[in-house]
């Protein structure tokens, strides 16, 4: 493990400067899919805090994404 332990205010920090137009999307999905793969979450919250950096790691995918729209419609 490197160390870098993720907490539920290092998300907050993160999606912060994202807010705050200081970090760029695809800075802030960068950090969210390091921090799933290199990371180690607080045992406190473990669930909670990597179910909000999950979905901040897909964040730029949703956008490609047609709502209601599958494969196999027309």
């Amino acid at each position: 493990m490197n160390g870098n332990l993720i907490t539920r205010e290092t998300a907050a920090d993160q999606l912060s400067a994202y807010l705050r137009h200081e970090l760029p999307l695809a800075g802030l999905v960068a950090w969210a899919e390091s921090a799933l793969m290199d990371g180690e979450f607080n045992p406190a919250h473990p669930p909670t805090i990597r179910d909000v950096v999950a979905r901040i790691g897909v964040a730029d995918v949703r956008a490609l994404a047609s709502p209601g729209k599958t494969a196999n419609s027309s």
